[in-house]
């Protein structure tokens, strides 16, 4: 399952992980966002162990959207070793933001 992650948890788990971290920017009224929710959670399991995958609910935490310049979503960015990598804005297909994570493997 993908972790949520709060104002109180991003640095520790995004921006100090030594793994690739895939963080999914969304809202509970976003239709894209629903259709992309699946995927992420599908990348949770497949990456276990192996990149962090997690969500950011808008709404809740908008600090963390602020500072990375969140302003459409559904956004999906990347991070290696606390920088932002990659970016995906609007719906992608699980094949493509696997391969934006294998990328940083």
């Amino acid at each position: 399952m993908a972790l949520e992650l709060t104002n109180d948890n991003f640095e520790e788990l995004v921006l100090k992980s030594d793994k690739p971290v895939l963080v999914d920017f969304w809202a509970e009224w976003c239709g894209p966002c629903r259709m992309v929710g699946p995927i992420v959670e599908e990348l949770a399991k497949d990456y276990e162990g192996k990149a962090v995958i997690g969500k950011v609910n808008v709404d809740e935490h908008g600090e963390i959207s602020s500072k990375f310049g969140i302003r459409n979503i559904p956004t999906l960015l990347v991070f290696k070793n606390g920088e932002v990598v990659d970016k995906q804005v609007g719906v992608a297909q699980k094949s493509v933001l696997a391969g934006k994570i294998d990328a940083q493997m």
